[in-house]
């Protein structure tokens, strides 16, 4: 008889094919309050084997709570990070990383000798306050049809059966609403290009609502990067995007109009699935702010492009189109019923020290119009800040300690592909714990805002192709996997989802807990309840990675939150 193996483990384990993770614990235990998604893994191999003989399915259910299964399938990455890593990572060699969350059809196939897992994910919006028994099974099937039509029964069935239950436990509060401010930028053009519709069109329309949904429900994303013009961004000079261009642009004899149409309809999709705030894309080139951005127009010559890389930043027309663009902008986001602090908008992504007197004038070119209005934008110089040159930076997660020194207000906080050494991120080959954390400094450093590039850059580096996110998923080893894209592209348009966002949304699942404990008492018990036992100074570079940490500590939250309620 050939054996199998069952077992549980929670979320915050990545399951390789190789590795034998460590079986559901007693402290593992599952809660979660009435608002909350609680998840955990189930593990599945075959020990052994017997040549020629077909493999053993097994039905796996869930009962006691209604929960959503997904298989966790492996990607490959043969670029999992740069020269230069720490100690922190699982690996650093090219390899099958688990990481896509994979429909699921109830049935799995154990493999000899390799370990593979499927995600289970409860709704506690769906449960009683209290404690339930959630028990899970794995029935083998007693018959197997072979490829040849051959129909074999199984005799050990019954003995191959497993079973394992839980106690999950609903507690009697809810979550507060996400203060976090926090964008994933939503890449329209590549959506367009992986299913090969016209942009735009109904398809794509459909698409986009697939992606805007599952960024606002399942995501936590309450700030969607919106391409009223294409975002000048990830582009090789001289390059280009497909044209994701909202706002219609009409020029004639000099004068300029705007159709909003499609830009109302955006809008009223974010508003939909709970995304109530803009970022309006970049007004300059990134790395520099030299160039505009590509805009088409509809002239007495039909459409053409009248900005883009060959118009300097600083050209007086371009700075007319400003003068007659940004009211009239202002003015229908007004009349959609947007509020000044629900719109951000850019000046030039990521400019550095050497691009002072670039990004100043290309900045002269519009703050006046931008007037009483945010304007947020990646930089990780301290000194470029202390010069007034942008009021409300973005740091990266491993530049924010001399903001955080100095006491800057209101800071946000990104990371990307050069965040490899010390500080979170959430590459493939990351433990899923270095996600997680940010839940924790978020809070202890008051940070207002969490910014990523990638929720769907399915482009190599400085868009020069287009990719196969589930073959190549470094973008043409330019970003350590992971980096790139935080969901997958689905069947029909849908959005698949992978076990960095989940663990990215139990991160703010945690930030929100710490709010409620915090609205409860005050700040210094949460802070108290973070550093106990911490013999250093916690820091963005300094920090507990082991996931022991986090579920103690969100059981000691929880524990202060029920005692008040």
């Amino acid at each position: 008889m050939v054996r199998y193996e069952f077992f549980l483990i929670h979320s915050l384990e990545k399951v390789f094919p190789d590795y034998m993770p460590e079986t559901w614990k007693p402290g593992w235990n599952l809660e979660g309050f009435r608002n909350e998604i609680v998840s955990f893994q189930l593990i599945y191999t075959a020990l052994d084997g017997e040549r020629g003989m077909p493999q053993q399915k097994f039905r796996i259910q869930v009962s006691g709570a209604k929960a959503r299964m997904r298989k966790v399938g492996l990607v490959p990455s043969d670029y999992p990070c740069y020269a230069e890593y720490d100690t922190n990572y699982i690996t650093t060699k090219a390899g099958m990383f688990p990481d896509v969350l994979l429909p699921f059809d109830g049935t799995v196939l154990p493999v000899p000798g390799q370990m593979r897992s499927i995600w289970i994910d409860i709704d506690l919006r769906n449960l009683e306050t209290g404690s339930h028994e959630i028990t899970i099974t794995a029935e083998a099937e007693d018959i197997t049809t072979c490829a040849n039509g051959v129909i074999i029964h199984n005799p050990y069935a019954v003995e191959q059966n497993w079973k394992q239950t839980l106690q999950l436990q609903v507690l009697p509060a809810v979550l507060p609403e996400q203060r976090l401010l926090h964008t994933e930028w939503f890449h329209a053009d590549c959506l367009a290009d992986y299913y090969n519709v016209e942009a735009f069109g109904e398809e794509h329309w459909q698409i986009v609502e697939n992606y805007i949904r599952f960024a606002g429900e399942e995501c936590g994303i309450n700030l969607l990067l919106t391409p009223v013009f294409t975002q000048p961004l990830d582009t090789a000079v001289g390059g280009d995007r497909t044209t994701v261009q909202l706002v219609e642009v009409i020029r004639k004899e000099g004068q300029y109009r705007f159709g909003f149409d499609q830009l109302e309809r955006w809008c009223k999709l974010c508003r939909r699935y709970g995304i109530q705030n803009l970022e309006i894309a970049h007004f300059f080139t990134q790395w520099g702010a030299y160039a505009t951005p590509k805009i088409i127009a509809e002239t007495e010559n039909g459409k053409e492009q009248i900005f883009g890389w060959e118009v300097e930043a600083v050209s007086p027309e371009y700075r007319y189109f400003l003068e007659n663009f940004v009211p009239a902008l202002l003015g229908k986001l007004a009349d959609l019923g947007y509020e000044k602090n629900q719109l951000f908008f850019h000046i030039s992504d990521e400019p550095g020290e050497e691009h002072l007197e670039s990004y100043l004038a290309a900045k002269k070119q519009v703050t006046d119009l931008l007037e009483g209005y945010t304007i947020v934008d990646a930089l990780s110089s301290y000194e470029f800040y202390k010069q007034g040159i942008v009021e409300h930076p973005i740091p990266a997660d491993d530049h924010i300690q001399p903001f955080i020194d100095h006491g800057v207000e209101d800071l946000w906080v990104y990371y990307c592909c050069v965040q490899c050494v010390d500080v979170p991120n959430r590459f493939y080959a990351m433990p899923s714990a270095r996600n997680r954390i940010m839940g924790v400094l978020m809070y202890l450093y008051r940070i207002k805002g969490f910014l990523h590039w990638g929720y769907n850059f399915y482009n190599s580096a400085f868009s020069l192709r287009h990719i196969d996110p589930y073959a190549e998923t470094h973008a043409g080893f330019a970003f350590p996997s992971g980096d790139p894209y935080l969901v997958y592209p689905g069947e029909g348009g849908s959005v698949v989802s992978s076990i960095r966002n989940q663990v990215q949304m139990e991160a703010f699942y945690d930030l929100r807990a710490m709010d409620l404990l915090e609205s409860l008492t005050n700040r210094e018990t949460v802070e108290s309840l973070i550093l106990e036992g911490e013999k250093e100074k916690m820091t963005f570079k300094s920090y507990p990675s082991s996931s022991n940490y986090l579920f103690e500590l969100r059981r000691k939250i929880n524990r202060e939150i029920i005692k008040r309620i």
